[in-house]
């Protein structure tokens, strides 16, 4: 299927690429089904785009990039969520002009279910922080 994109213009997908959100994004409830992009040069960042409104798009990190263990306790409903298996996680970033004032979201990561394609976005009940610095962080609580 086509999908009008963000950054890339229009694309073919497969229906199968889509990852479908059993808990919407915060502020995007509205919108539940997304591909990930990705960079072949770079498989650490990925671009989250709509399929439903092509202007909404997020780049997330994969946790692995900061250079430390991201390894929070999950809510106990997640599995009721996205199905048994094995989570991948996603950080939401917020890119600055200048690299190093860019961010990530520790505290509320995407989960995805690779088997199932289903996916959520989380809020964490430790107290990670919400303005991670994507460049040069100390650390954060749980590592």
């Amino acid at each position: 299927m086509k999908i009008r994109t963000r950054d890339f213009g229009e694309m073919e997908v497969e229906k199968e690429a889509i990852i479908q959100f059993a808990a919407p994004i915060y502020g995007f409830e509205n919108l539940r089904d997304y591909v990930m992009i990705t960079d072949e040069d770079n498989p650490h960042i990925v671009w989250l785009q709509s399929v439903e409104s092509p202007e909404i798009c997020f780049i997330l990190v994969d946790p692995a990039l900061l250079g430390r263990t991201y390894a929070p306790p999950l809510p106990k409903n997640l599995p009721d969520l996205l199905g048994e298996g094995e989570y991948l996680f996603w950080l939401v970033m917020v890119v600055k002009d200048d690299i190093h004032q860019s961010t990530v979201n520790l505290r509320s990561p995407i989960v995805v279910n690779p088997e199932n394609r289903k996916a959520a976005q989380i809020v964490l009940d430790m107290d990670y922080p919400i303005r991670y610095p994507l460049i040069g962080g100390k650390g954060w609580p749980g590592c």
